[in-house]
């Protein structure tokens, strides 16, 4: 049964309001592949555009997401954060050429419901920030397989196997 809709298949934003309160995490991830012409440039480290340095402002775009989730995804809850981290891994050289990155996004709060949509909410602004600074070398950029590696609190854990 989908939990966003109710006996008459009408979208509710579902009742929490008999939950329990509860420590609650959750780590997303997003790969971006970046052909040959930006990985290069990335090679020695951050790189700065007219935008700003491209690691850093994908950081910071992906913090402010997760804070924004509940006004992106219509039935989303709320939640008061207590924490919200994007890392950013170097790059890894890929088979067909290129290299890959990894952003992940953890996110903490105490609440009646999780957290799994801010810290996809957050990969996912993440990666697209940095397609955005990167677009003027190459539309070629490819972002994929975001998904959950973890969540804990609640009815029940998750973790990737």
């Amino acid at each position: 049964m989908l939990t966003h809709l109710d006996s008459k298949d009408r979208p509710v934003m579902v009742n929490v309001s008999e939950k329990t309160p509860s420590h609650r995490t959750a780590h997303a991830i997003a790969c971006v592949w970046l052909p040959q012409v930006i990985a290069e440039l990335f090679k020695e480290g951050e790189i700065s555009t007219k935008k700003g340095p491209v690691f850093q402002t994908a950081i910071l775009a992906g913090i402010m997401a997760t804070k924004k989730t509940s006004e992106l995804i219509p039935l989303c809850h709320p939640l008061p954060l207590e924490n919200s981290k994007i890392d950013i891994s170097s790059l890894t050289p890929a088979p067909e050429g290129g290299a890959t990155v990894e952003i992940h996004c953890f996110v903490h709060t105490h609440a009646k419901t999780g957290v799994e949509m801010e810290a996809l909410t957050g990969v996912t602004i993440a990666a697209l920030t940095l397609y955005d600074m990167c677009k003027a070398l190459s539309h070629g950029i490819l972002i994929k397989d975001v998904r959950l590696i973890e969540k804990t609190g609640g009815k029940s854990n998750y973790q990737t196997q």
